[in-house]
């Protein structure tokens, strides 16, 4: 099976060893335009920055039948390359993703960034962290379609899931670029050893006003982590709309 790859809006890595190198993997409900507004405040500061978009997501049109988390994985890997010293941040769904990557390739990895985002441990999914999730306002918009093994959440909450503090003038926008999700990848557990993931160092990026994962689940999973640094943004679950200055100068410090 030939799987389809799409890298968006990628600068070339180049080979300075001063060189500030992000990958940025978006999460479920989304695809790599989340992230228009903070790369050229990125690049803005000498960043090499490459924005990976997830199979059938976006402009992708990877049939859910075929997608499963090594899918994701394997195109955040390819993305990265032969290229070291890398800063790999990944929200909200992501987080399980740069786990793994960072399982895989430890090698290639200088800092993991969690923003906002699912922080496992060893044989963890996305589904028992999410449901475990008491202040998440997920659960009561969740629309699950099992002949298209695939999921949504009711326009009717979009907004508050996810926007909350996005301009007014943007929130029914956003809502309405919300397109149904792949289910595999968010009930499968991730594979992680101290070794490799574990001598990873890690950042985490708390959304204190967070209705998807919530500022206590966040919490709960940096507890169970070694976490080099932490930041906290008093921000929704989307805070590259709402405050993407405050993001990129994070990014930039846990890049450098």
């Amino acid at each position: 099976m030939i799987m389809a790859i799409s890298v968006l809006g990628a600068n070339a890595f180049a080979q300075s060893k001063n060189s500030m190198n992000i990958v940025l993997v978006h999460g479920a409900w989304s695809d790599g335009s989340a992230w228009d507004a903070v790369v050229p405040l990125l690049e803005a500061k000498g960043c090499n920055v490459t924005v990976v978009n997830l199979p059938g997501h976006g402009t992708d049109k990877t049939p859910f039948s075929a997608i499963t988390l090594q899918s994701y994985v394997d195109v955040v890997k390819k993305a990265i390359g032969d290229n070291k010293q890398v800063t790999l941040i990944g929200h909200s769904m992501a987080g399980i993703v740069i786990s793994q990557v960072a399982e895989e390739i430890p090698n290639s990895i200088k800092t993991l960034v969690y923003l906002g985002a699912y922080l496992p441990k060893n044989g963890q999914s996305l589904l028992d962290l999410a449901k475990v999730d008491a202040g998440s306002h997920v659960g009561k918009h969740l629309k699950i379609d099992e002949n298209s093994a695939s999921a949504i959440i009711a326009k009717e909450g979009v907004i508050d899931v996810f926007f909350a503090d996005a301009p007014a003038g943007r929130q029914q926008k956003l809502a309405d670029g919300v397109e149904p999700e792949p289910l595999v990848p968010f009930v499968t557990p991730v594979t992680l050893t101290e070794g490799n993931y574990g001598g990873v160092e890690k950042v985490y990026i708390y959304t204190k006003n967070d209705h998807a994962v919530s500022y206590a689940a966040q919490q709960a999973m940096v507890k169970n982590t070694t976490v080099k640094k932490e930041y906290i943004l008093q921000s929704s679950h989307t805070p590259f709309i709402s405050m993407p200055k405050k993001v990129a100068e994070i990014l930039i410090k846990a890049a450098k």
